[in-house]
């Protein structure tokens, strides 16, 4: 690199992604930025609903979240229910946040054991505020006076992911980052072909850099079109490969929660939006056909459709290498999680910040990229192992789809979990994976994953004063849930303008349910 000249980075592909890359660059770095993104190319655009560390990279850019919440028409989110993976009628809710509260040594899962066990508990969600909450369709920010401590209640959103790209593409323009229009036809790459100089457009531009950031969708353009990093497919683990996907009116419940609902062949996803709801249904196209599927999520819509079904192929599985050389794969070019937990979105802004932790000179480290990718993996697999409990653990006997999931051998690091939880409710959170013990916990209980034993130590407390904590916790959830605004209505003060409200992107006025 030229002395005096900014370190170029070149952005190939917009979305979501391609946007938040170019918004964090732009706002922590003082690299030239450019953005190659085509009109004529469409996005995946079902990534709708997020998890709690989004907040922290919006704060981070600066974000005011009354704001992005009206330019998003996003809605608030507490955790994600998962409805009829054991049978048709269980439900059970992963809720962000703490379950209970433990005491001494122990995790409070280990006192509830014992106490479900006597008879003495109610279900495990009953001891989560997110999901006393969540059940209530009730929604609150916490501003506590100085001193006092605010509930422990993380929130995430659901809103639309095209208005976020949208919304951050105004905020890159704000701050200088360049955005060139056209489609990328090659990648031009030094005389080793171990690192990228320039991309070449449909139109003969040339477009130089310093570094890559490949955010052009499952085509890989860069990382595997060009540098020939490989797709480790875990299909073997995960085998839904379709969606189908639809947004219809907004009726029915506004609730501050996903919902996740078995099907004979995979799963429907409803995330509900100020303006909408948005609908899907992910299955595995070996079990069920896209007109079944298509059939299945429109048999089961809250309102009118709103558009026509789209089908969208994937394979989940990790980019092997996402960082090489001089190029670094996002979003769906990094690989695919499929969005039972809603995690695209976080795999996008962990990456980012990870890439820019370790930020690189005029030179690629290799010490550094080899670190990035040890990193990537092991986040990449512990989320992995997470998606693959619910399908391993299901309890739908006699549906080809879920037999083969339940028989199917999963990978060691998931057995080692499930075998530690069984034997004596034991949950290990491993370095800096994404989902907690409380996480584990939820989902191991909610998919009738039992353990054999309850650490000894909870033996110790007298059954009376065990009963007590049980009460004392669950009423204190309730009570705290009971203050708090319905979702609708707080939402729509929280985002109320302090001037009159301005026209949306498309020329209506949000609507949040009444």
């Amino acid at each position: 690199m030229d002395e005096g000249r900014k370190q170029r980075i070149i952005i190939v592909g917009g979305g979501t992604a391609g946007w938040m890359a170019a918004a964090a660059l732009a706002r922590f770095t003082d690299r030239a930025i450019t953005l190659v993104e085509s009109e004529a190319i469409g996005t995946v655009g079902v990534g709708e609903a997020t998890i709690p560390q989004l907040r922290l990279f919006n704060a981070g850019l600066g974000i005011d979240e009354a704001e992005f919440l009206r330019e998003t028409r996003g809605s608030f989110k507490l955790g994600i229910e998962f409805a009829g993976w054991s049978c048709d009628s269980s439900r059970y809710m992963h809720a962000f946040g703490s379950v209970g509260q433990g005491a001494g040594l122990l995790p409070f899962h280990q006192y509830w054991l014992r106490a479900h066990a006597s008879g003495i508990a109610e279900e495990l969600g009953r001891y989560s505020l997110n999901e006393t909450a969540a059940r209530a369709g009730k929604m609150q920010i916490w501003r506590p006076s100085p001193g006092a401590q605010a509930p422990d209640m993380p929130w995430a959103y659901h809103f639309d992911a095209g208005l976020y790209a949208a919304y951050l593409r105004r905020y890159c323009d704000a701050r200088g980052v360049t955005r060139v229009e056209g489609t990328v036809s090659r990648a031009e790459k030094s005389p080793d072909g171990g690192t990228l100089t320039g991309i070449l457009l449909d139109d003969g531009t040339s477009i130089s850099g310093d570094y890559f950031i490949d955010c052009s969708g499952f085509r890989a353009l860069l990382i595997e079109g060009a540098l020939g990093s490989e797709l480790e497919d875990w299909s073997q683990w995960l085998p839904c490969n379709r969606a189908v996907a639809v947004p219809c009116a907004g009726t029915g419940e506004f609730t501050p929660y996903t919902r996740s609902t078995a099907t004979r062949a995979g799963w429907r996803w409803r995330i509900p939006l100020q303006h909408r709801i948005g609908n899907g249904h992910v299955y595995c196209s070996s079990f069920m056909s896209d007109d079944e599927a298509a059939a299945n999520l429109l048999d089961n819509l809250d309102g009118a459709a709103l558009d026509e079904p789209r089908v969208l192929r994937f394979t989940t599985g990790m980019r092997r290498t996402q960082w090489s050389g001089n190029c670094l794969a996002l979003g769906l070019a990094a690989g695919f999680m499929e969005p039972l937990e809603s995690t695209s979105i976080h795999l996008v802004q962990s990456a980012i910040a990870r890439f820019l932790g370790m930020l690189p000179g005029s030179v690629p480290q290799p010490a550094l990229i080899d670190e990035f990718n040890r990193q990537a993996s092991f986040e990449w697999t512990s989320i992995r192992d997470f998606l693959i409990l619910p399908y391993h653990a299901n309890g739908r006997v006699g549906e080809p789809f879920w037999d083969a999931c339940r028989a199917a051998e999963v990978p060691e690091t998931l057995q080692r979990k499930i075998g530690q939880f069984r034997a004596a409710g034991f949950v290990h959170r491993e370095y800096e994976e994404l989902f907690t013990d409380a996480g584990w916990v939820q989902v191991m209980i909610g998919q009738g994953i039992w353990p054999d034993h309850w650490h000894p130590i909870a033996d110790t407390v007298p059954e009376s004063d065990l009963a007590a904590m049980m009460t004392v916790l669950e009423q204190r959830h309730v009570q705290t849930a009971a203050k708090m605004s319905d979702h609708a209505p707080f939402l729509r003060a929280y985002c109320a303008p302090a001037v009159s409200p301005s026209p949306g992107p498309s020329g209506e006025l949000r609507k949040i349910p009444s």
